[in-house]
């Protein structure tokens, strides 16, 4: 029942589509309906520019935080022995809100940025990790999904890493839960993503800067 209800609680935080909300209010239009189709982080930087990027960052992160702060707070004493667990469950829910948010008949984003705030509020030491390679990897090759999708990978075989050396500070048995449930997600990254991935393979991917241009080998955008 704990796992349903955190996973209850993400999905409606998920449900606080940032980039959609500011293209209705800010400039009167669905953000679905331009650049990739997608209502994420990327595409609101490529269709209304930097500082819409930035909100749909900053508020897809957010409400993941937010979700697992309240998770916290419910749970701080009865679920306190398996609370990564349970936090990681709030995040689940958080970024299929996004992804398949149903008011919007299941047209969100891809669940990126809210995966950043996953890390923010599960822990800290994955998020730098996978930072430096997102980074590391947009400085030199300008494709956010290959950025996004290895960073994702590299947060998997962390968590597995650290949940063995007991950092998570939970028993086997919750422990494989956990991986289990983040290895889902990071599936789930990657489908969201199998049009980008089919356009790495061919090098058609668009390129991203931060000077605001976009690069698109053959005209099409980076959904």
């Amino acid at each position: 029942m704990e796992r349903i209800i955190c996973l209850a609680i993400g999905y409606a935080f998920g449900l606080i589509q940032t980039s959609y909300l500011l293209g209705r209010l800010a400039h009167h239009t669905d953000i679905r309906d331009h650049g990739s189709g997608n209502a994420g982080t990327t595409n609101a930087y490529r269709t209304f520019g930097k500082k819409a990027g930035a909100v749909t960052l900053v508020g897809d992160c957010l409400k993941c935080v937010l979700a697992g702060v309240v998770v916290r707070a419910i749970f701080g004493g009865s679920g306190s022995d398996i609370m990564p667990l349970l936090v990681l469950y709030s995040s689940a829910g958080c970024i299929l809100g996004h992804n398949f948010p149903i008011y919007l008949k299941m047209r969100g984003g891809k669940g990126i940025a809210a995966s950043v705030g996953m890390l923010i509020v599960f822990d800290w030491k994955l998020l730098l990790i996978c930072a430096v390679v997102f980074f590391a990897l947009f400085f030199t090759t300008h494709y956010v999904s290959l950025c996004s999708l290895c960073g994702y990978l590299v947060a998997l075989v962390c968590m597995i890493l650290f949940g063995q050396m007991g950092f998570y500070g939970m028993d086997a048995g919750h422990r494989l839960e956990l991986y289990v449930v983040m290895a889902l997600l990071t599936i789930l990254a990657y489908y969201r993503h199998r049009a980008n991935i089919v356009r790495l393979i061919h090098g058609t991917e668009s390129k991203v800067y931060l000077s605001g241009s976009s690069k698109k080998e053959d005209g099409q955008d980076s959904r």
